[in-house]
C-alpha cells in the first residue's frame, strides 16, 4: 500500500511540474508576443495550389498592412530570400518584402509516413506538437493556418493569437463516411477494410469520433476562409460557425494565361494534365482513358499527345511517376505521352498555351485550380464530375458550355474524342466561353475577396485604444 502511495505521489508531482512548465512557457510567450502574422505552412515546397494560396495570402497581408511582419513556419531548409524567389519564379507572386522564416525541426510529427494506421488522428495530434514548437519560437498576434491543421487552433488561442485559416478541404467529410459504409475502395479506404464488415464498422466509429473532435477544434477559428461551395457546405456542417465562414475562391493566375492566343499551332493535338504526382490525382485513369481514345481514332486522324506536368514531394511521388511511365509503355503510348517534372512557371504557361484540352480526374477535388488554368489558357477542360469542378467551375456561361465532365475511363475517352473531333470554329467557341468563365477565379478576385474577409480583424490594429 505504501508503495502505491509513493507511486501516486511521484506521478502527481511529475504532472504538476509538467503543467507548471507548460503554463510558464505559455505565459512567457504571451509576454513576448509580437504584432505579426504567423503563417503555419510546414511544407513550403509542395508546388501545388496550397502553396500558391500561401504566397498570395502573404502578398495580400503585405498590401493591407505594409508594416506588419509576415512569419513563415516551415520545416524546409529555406531562407527569406529563397522563399521570396520561389514565390516569384514558381507562382509569379511578387512579395513586397521577404518574410521572416521560422524553421521547424519536428515536422516528422505531421508526416503521413509516421502513421501507417490512424493517419488522420496521428497527423492531427502531431500538428499540435509542431505548432507548439512554432509558437514557442515566435508568438504572433495573428496565427494563420494555410495547410488545414485545425487541431492547432485551440493551442494558438491559448497562446493569445487570433486564429485565421484558409481551408482547402475538410480533413473528414460525410462523403468519406459514405464510402466506408458502401465498402468503396479508394486511396483513403484500404481494400482490406472495404471488404470487411467489422473493419468498416470500426472505421465508421473512428470517423464519427474524429469528426466530432474536428468540429470542436475547428470552431476555435476566428475567421475561416474556404475555397469552394463544396468545402463550405462540409465545413459549415462540421464546425457549426457559419457566420465566421467566407467563401474565397483560390488565386488562379488567369492574367498571365488569358493573354495566350486561343488558336493553337497546327500539327499534333496536345492534351495536358497539370497535377502533383499524388495518388488522389488519379493519373492512371487519365492515361488509360487517353490510350482508349487514341485506339478509337480513325486512321485519317492525327494521333494526339498527352503531357503530364507536375511536381514530386517525396520518394513515393517519384516512384509513382516512374510507374506511370512504365504503364504508358505497356499501353503502347510511350511515343504519345510526355512527362514534365517540377517545371518553372514560365514553362508551364508555354505548355498550357499549346494544349487544346486539359485533363483532371481527382474525385471530390475541393476546387481545382488546374481546371481554371486550363480554361484561362484556352484549353478545354475535361474534369471529374464531382465537387469543385461540377459545383463551381465547369458551369455554363451565357448559356454556352465551358467544358466537359466525366466519371470513368469510358466517359473520359468519349470527352477526349469529342474535343479531338471538334471543328476549329467549335473549339474556339468553347475555349472562349471557358476563358470568360475563368475570370471569376482570377488572382484579382482572390485579393479583393481575401482582403475584404480579413479587414474586420486586421482593422483592430489601427483602432483607437
Amino acid at each position: 500500500m505504501a508503495i502505491w502511495i509513493r507511486i501516486l505521489s511521484f506521478l502527481s508531482s511529475a504532472i504538476a511540474i509538467i503543467v507548471a512548465s507548460i503554463v510558464g512557457t505559455v505565459i512567457s510567450c504571451l509576454r513576448r508576443r509580437r504584432c505579426a502574422v504567423g503563417f503555419f505552412h510546414p511544407y513550403t515546397n509542395d508546388g501545388g495550389g496550397g502553396e500558391r494560396v500561401l504566397w498570395c495570402a502573404v502578398r495580400a497581408v503585405q498590401d493591407e498592412n505594409p508594416d506588419l511582419d509576415c512569419i513563415i513556419y516551415t520545416g524546409d531548409d529555406a531562407s527569406p530570400e529563397t522563399l521570396t524567389a520561389r514565390a516569384l519564379d514558381r507562382f509569379g507572386v511578387h512579395l513586397l518584402h521577404p518574410p521572416i522564416v521560422v524553421r521547424l525541426y519536428k515536422r516528422k510529427w505531421v508526416d503521413e509516413k509516421s502513421y501507417p494506421r490512424f493517419t488522420m488522428i496521428g497527423q492531427s495530434l502531431g500538428s499540435v506538437f509542431l505548432s507548439w514548437e512554432a509558437l514557442c519560437k515566435f508568438t504572433p498576434q495573428y496565427y494563420f493556418d494555410t495547410s488545414g491543421y485545425a487541431f492547432t487552433y485551440p493551442l494558438a488561442r491559448i497562446f493569445g493569437c487570433k486564429v485565421i485559416c484558409y481551408t482547402h478541404y475538410p480533413t473528414i467529410s460525410s462523403d468519406m463516411v459514405s464510402r466506408v459504409r458502401q465498402h468503396s475502395s479508394m486511396y483513403n479506404n484500404d481494400v482490406l477494410v472495404a471488404k470487411s464488415i467489422w473493419l468498416s464498422r470500426c472505421k465508421i466509429v473512428y470517423y464519427i469520433l474524429f469528426s466530432w473532435l474536428y468540429g470542436l477544434v475547428g470552431s476555435c477559428a476566428h475567421l475561416v476562409m474556404v475555397n469552394s461551395s463544396w468545402t463550405r457546405s462540409h465545413i459549415e456542417k462540421i464546425w457549426k460557425i457559419p457566420a465566421r465562414i467566407k467563401r474565397v475562391y483560390p488565386p488562379c493566375d488567369t492574367s498571365a494565361l488569358q493573354v495566350l492566343p486561343l488558336e493553337r499551332p497546327s500539327g499534333i493535338p496536345i492534351l495536358v494534365s497539370v497535377a502533383q504526382f499524388r495518388p488522389e490525382k488519379a493519373h492512371g485513369l487519365q492515361l488509360e482513358a487517353f490510350a482508349l481514345a487514341v485506339n478509337r481514332l480513325g486512321p485519317d486522324m492525327t494521333k494526339p499527345k498527352l503531357q503530364f506536368v507536375g511536381s514530386c514531394r517525396n520518394k513515393e511521388d517519384i516512384e509513382r511517376l516512374q510507374k506511370l511511365k512504365v504503364r504508358a509503355s505497356e499501353l503502347g503510348m510511350e511515343k504519345n505521352v510526355e512527362f514534365y517534372k517540377d517545371v518553372k512557371y514560365s514553362e508551364l504557361v508555354q505548355l498550357l498555351g499549346n494544349a487544346i484540352a486539359g485533363l483532371h480526374s481527382m474525385v471530390d477535388e475541393h476546387f481545382g485550380i488546374s481546371v481554371v488554368e486550363y480554361m484561362a489558357a484556352g484549353a478545354i477542360p475535361i474534369a471529374h464530375n464531382s465537387a469543385g469542378p461540377r459545383m463551381d467551375i465547369i458551369l455554363e456561361e451565357d448559356g454556352k458550355p465551358s467544358g466537359f465532365l466525366a466519371s470513368n475511363k469510358e466517359e473520359y475517352a468519349d470527352a477526349i474524342l469529342k474535343v479531338l473531333r471538334l471543328k476549329e470554329a467549335e473549339r474556339l467557341e468553347i475555349a472562349a466561353t471557358a476563358r470568360k468563365r475563368a475570370e471569376k477565379f482570377s488572382e484579382k478576385m482572390f485579393y479583393e475577396n481575401f482582403k475584404s474577409a480579413i479587414r474586420p480583424i486586421f482593422s483592430r490594429l489601427h483602432a483607437p485604444t
